[in-house]
């Protein structure tokens, strides 16, 4: 009887061993509010890339790709100003192959986890990260969404690019470095920083 005990008390310990190896982050937050504010900054992320879906959708129905290369140079900003007027927040996109605006070392980090996360077949439609961190020395969340590459994007991102979009690239982005990626590759993220 005892040797059965100790068989069903074994799991148990160790369950309880690795939960209190798990202590939660001391961030002045709760759980339920860490889940809000990246509820939150997920919602904005989707708002972001839908928008910018649509604007990229009718510029290459209405001039092709390299009317596409205006809207991510000039209404992709202007959206993520109009959504970070809207929440007080910082939102942006990033790259670890930037074309504009090259990663902070946290957000380096990140992407690199995401890359490796891919890697190990993690779908990157589902790749996020979020947490409680020190900038300027007061506390912020940070919130990272994984950014894949569609079809779409290869007319811009991929291996195999027309010179004339090429030409545009270069001339709007003269240090791109962001090309060369294939359907389905994390090509960058969203970033979101929310005081608090």
């Amino acid at each position: 009887m005892n040797r059965l005990i100790a068989l069903y008390a074994l799991p148990v310990l160790l369950l309880a061993g690795c939960q209190a190896d798990r202590e939660p982050q001391k961030t002045g937050l709760s759980e339920t509010e860490m889940m809000q504010h990246a509820a939150e900054s997920r919602a904005i992320t989707q708002e972001f890339g839908k928008t910018l879906k649509g604007e990229l959708q009718a510029a290459i129905k209405a001039g092709g790709p390299v009317a596409a290369i205006a809207v991510c140079h000039s209404k992709a900003p202007a959206i993520a100003q109009a959504l970070s007027q809207k929440t007080g927040w910082d939102i942006h996109r990033t790259s670890l192959k930037p074309r504009r605006t090259a990663p902070d070392a946290w957000e380096k980090e990140v992407l690199l986890q995401f890359d490796t996360r891919q890697a190990a077949g993690e779908d990157p439609k589902k790749i996020e990260y979020y947490a409680v961190v020190e900038q300027a020395g007061k506390p912020v969340f940070r919130y990272m969404k994984a950014l894949g590459t569609a079809p779409l994007c290869l007319n811009c991102h991929g291996r195999d690019i027309k010179p004339e979009v090429q030409a545009k690239l270069h001339a709007l982005y003269p240090d791109d470095q962001a090309t060369g990626y294939e359907a389905g590759q994390i090509r960058g993220a969203f970033s979101i920083v929310q005081p608090l």
